[in-house]
């Protein structure tokens, strides 16, 4: 689903350049959880926005569920992104305006998906709220506006869902609830997750979990029985690559 090679990124500072990520290679299987890890300017969410596309690395090749995509133009990106990509944001981001199924409508009726509104109403109720649908994110709590925001990243039954920080502006309750929601976004759909996270409950329940620190992958774990071996023998600092072994 996901493969980067010697992937880095870089930006001018001052009279000089700032190395946020150092080359990185990772491979990731299809319809497996990823957590990515680290402290505040380790360089996880450069990584996960280079993976979206919306952002180019400065050295390396970037293909997402096989499509090349630091080959892509704005307006391909954008078309992959809306077909193959969902987001969930640490604070929702859900139009105020919108009642919650019309948060979910706006993806399908932007890339003119029949039946919309009927998907949406499915996707309420997959996301266990049915009978709010009629509400504004200010008439829901923290845990539902998650939710809704699951739902809309779930519109266009993209392949990979990419999610920054998705339980850390909710309490440990309502976290552990999101969690759960996600891994059964995992199991049911065969979604490949890739999530930012400071939580560790959050890592613990990934197969595999890669931690970075001044943008080097300095660890990683694989979950037992989660199908994947890591190779480290005679890999650089900062360089990973997973591939599945025998299921």
């Amino acid at each position: 689903m996901i493969e980067l090679h010697g992937v880095s990124k870089s930006v001018p500072s001052g009279s000089g350049t700032l190395t946020i990520l150092h080359p990185i290679d990772l491979i990731v299987p299809a319809g497996e959880v990823v957590a990515i890890t680290g402290a505040s300017g380790s360089g996880k969410s450069t990584l996960l926005g280079l993976i979206a596309g919306l952002d180019a690395p400065t050295s390396g090749r970037i293909v997402v569920d096989g499509i090349d995509i630091t080959s892509l133009d704005e307006d391909a990106l954008a078309r992959l992104r809306g077909k193959r990509i969902g987001f969930v944001f640490q604070f929702f981001h859900l139009l105020p305006s919108l009642t919650a199924l019309e948060n979910i409508l706006v993806p399908m009726e932007i890339a003119g998906v029949p039946g919309a509104r009927t998907r949406a109403t499915a996707l309420l109720a997959e996301v266990g709220l049915s009978e709010r649908g009629h509400h504004y994110p200010s008439q829901l709590s923290g845990g539902e506006q998650q939710r809704v925001a699951i739902a809309r990243a779930l519109a266009n039954d993209p392949p990979l869902l990419l999610a920054d920080e998705p339980t850390g502006n909710l309490d440990s309750t309502t976290g552990r609830q999101i969690i759960d929601l996600l891994l059964d976004v995992n199991r049911s759909r065969g979604t490949t997750l890739v999530l930012v996270t400071h939580d560790p409950e959050l890592a613990a329940v990934a197969h595999i979990s890669v931690g970075l620190r001044d943008g080097h992958v300095v660890s990683h774990t694989t979950a037992q029985g989660s199908g994947l071996k890591a190779h480290g023998v005679g890999v650089p600092a900062g360089s990973l690559i997973l591939d599945p072994g025998p299921r």
